[in-house]
């Protein structure tokens, strides 16, 4: 009787030491795999190839956090209206409509690209701009309406502001 009263308070004091041990976190602090946004831009190296619309954008790739992948995406493109000719006020964004994406990593489609180039002419055109111009690109979320002002596109952004410097020459001079 003593060795099964001992093994009995043996076997409640090992079931109190070993309860659910994943409500309890380890003394390791846990460092996040991946930092900052879902989703991270860069230009391909390669030279754009020329656009008739005036204005090439380089290709933009993209590495993704594999444990947040997006299905769809679309575009931001802002450029630097300091060159531009005219005193009113201007819109200073394309955006370009919801496009697939899959996988972690890899290109964005050109076919969207080329709208970007398209949207972006013909600003830079109506603002009579010309030569070196700022543009930056941004990934956002699909859901993103055509007319977003600064605070959605910041609220539904998927990547950082990628800077990049191009060269417009409007097709259709007539500043």
């Amino acid at each position: 009787m003593r060795k099964g009263i001992i093994l009995a308070i043996a076997g409640l004091a090992f079931l109190a030491g070993c309860g659910n041990q994943g409500d309890k976190a380890p003394g390791i602090p846990v460092t996040p795999k991946w930092k900052g946004p879902v989703y991270r831009l860069a230009m391909d190296p390669k030279a754009p190839k020329p656009n008739p619309a005036g204005v090439t954008l380089p290709a933009i790739k993209f590495t993704a956090n594999p444990d947040a992948l997006e299905r769809r995406a679309s575009l931001v493109v802002r450029f630097e209206p300091s060159g531009a000719k005219q005193d009113q006020p201007m819109m200073d964004q394309v955006i370009v409509g919801p496009f697939d994406i899959s996988g972690a990593e890899g290109a964005l489609p050109a076919d969207s690209m080329d709208l970007a180039d398209k949207g972006l002419a013909r600003l830079l055109g109506a603002y009579c701009m010309k030569g070196k111009v700022k543009v930056s690109v941004m990934l956002v979320r699909s859901s993103l309406a055509p007319q977003a002002g600064d605070a959605e596109i910041d609220q539904k952004r998927l990547s950082d502001w990628l800077p990049i410097e191009v060269a417009f020459k409007n097709p259709h001079p007539t500043c």
